[in-house]
């Protein structure tokens, strides 16, 4: 259990809030575990029948708490690692997932966006997936699912150049279904959520089921997360943490 992970249940919507404002809501190991015991618990509980992500601060997401990949690449992480819970819970999810999101959102803080049926923006949002700028390789089955939403060329730029997508462009590309003033983020989200509570929960199953290949995506978390342990074991990673705790730029001309 963690306090950085706050739950709440009212009138068929579980709302899941990030809550570790002051790092930005960086994803540590048991708040991964935290989101995969409510998506996990969501798919079991009648009362549930829409789900919601919204964030704490300034931020939505950092991203993955970059010490739990040090510790990762030296060796010294010895925890069960319920990222792939959180992220096989995302894949396999039925539930309507609907997401708030303001500031930030790194790394996994954008793609989990990419198994949600509704994302709200706030115009501040700053979406990045800059696997690249730190040795790795996408997750969450991103790989396939970003270019397949925005097409190849945008992706790749995201990916390889970890450039930034702002809440408005991210509205237009078809990142996001609407950008909402950020005092009004969590009331549009929360309207949806309402509003999808109140459908036929087997017929919005279906449809969702229909609309996504759960079992294709699930299989290319596996391969993603394959690969994505590989390049935590290689030079060019460490050159990239120990980069960024030294607060330098990397030289990845000295990691091949």
């Amino acid at each position: 259990m963690t306090d950085h992970v706050k739950i709440d249940r009212e009138a068929g919507v579980l709302t899941i809030t990030l809550a570790r404002p002051e790092k930005k809501n960086a994803l540590s190991n048991a708040m991964y575990g935290a989101l995969a015991d409510a998506l996990e618990g969501a798919e079991t509980d009648p009362e549930i029948r829409v789900v919601v992500f919204q964030a704490d601060g300034d931020s939505f997401s950092a991203g993955n708490d970059l010490g739990d990949f040090v510790a990762q690449a030296t060796g010294a992480f010895t925890e069960e690692r319920h990222v792939w819970r959180f992220l096989k819970a995302l894949a396999n999810a039925t539930r309507p997932l609907v997401a708030a999101v303001h500031g930030q959102a790194v790394g996994v803080g954008t793609t989990m966006l990419l198994h949600c049926d509704l994302v709200f923006v706030a115009p501040d949002a700053r979406l990045t997936v800059p696997f690249v700028n730190l040795a790795l390789a996408p997750e969450a089955a991103s790989s396939w699912l970003l270019p397949a939403r925005i097409g190849h060329a945008r992706a790749y730029a995201m990916f390889a150049l970890g450039e930034a997508v702002d809440g408005a462009t991210a509205a237009a590309w078809g990142l996001a279904n609407a950008v909402v003033p950020a005092e009004d983020l969590r009331a549009r989200a929360r309207a949806a959520a309402d509003q999808l509570a109140k459908r036929p929960l087997g017929a919005l199953t279906v449809t969702k089921g229909l609309m996504r290949d759960a079992e294709a995506i699930a299989a290319l978390m596996d391969k993603e997360g394959a690969l994505f342990a590989q390049r935590l074991q290689t030079a060019e990673a460490r050159e990239a943490f120990m980069a960024f705790a030294e607060r330098r730029a990397p030289d990845f001309s000295k990691a091949g």
